[in-house]
């Protein structure tokens, strides 16, 4: 059967999620100190806490009002992380954002603390920032980067 995918230690995934903060926004982009989106801040993390990216992440829209079907993030994530409900996401927790009612998920940060997250945005680059309500509530699901 299949192993049991042990979660990566939190506070390592917060350190290394930190060392990405001053990267400036640059879209489908994954280099720290360099440039990087909010999925290109994922994706850095995920090969250094994980290893090599498992699959190639396709070309994507920024467009949060997007609907359709089908969580592309969400499921992309599924099929390399260990979900969680977002209840229960503590720091280290990779969250999806639905930015706009009834749209996909489309917005990835990863939190620090209770209340706080860290992502990047457009003109700002990395930052952390309290997770305020209106965030919180914004999130559609959570995911815990496993192990190497």
């Amino acid at each position: 059967g299949r192993r049991a995918v042990i979660p990566a230690d939190p506070d390592r995934v917060i350190a290394i999620a930190r060392s990405w903060l001053g990267t400036p926004y640059h879209d489908q982009a994954s280099l720290r100190g360099v440039g990087c989106d909010c999925l290109g801040l994922a994706r850095g993390v995920w090969r250094e806490v994980v290893g090599p990216e498992p699959f190639p992440i396709p070309p994507y829209s920024r467009d949060w009002g997007e609907t359709g079907p089908r969580e592309v993030l969400a499921e992309g994530a599924r099929r390399m992380m260990i979900e969680v409900s977002p209840a229960e996401a503590g720091p280290g927790a990779l969250v999806l954002f639905r930015m706009r009612p009834r749209a996909i998920a489309k917005h990835v940060g990863i939190l620090t603390g209770p209340d706080t997250f860290l992502h990047a945005y457009e003109r700002l680059g990395v930052i952390e920032e309290p997770l305020t309500q209106s965030w919180r509530r914004r999130i559609a699901f959570a995911f815990l980067f496993p192990q190497r």
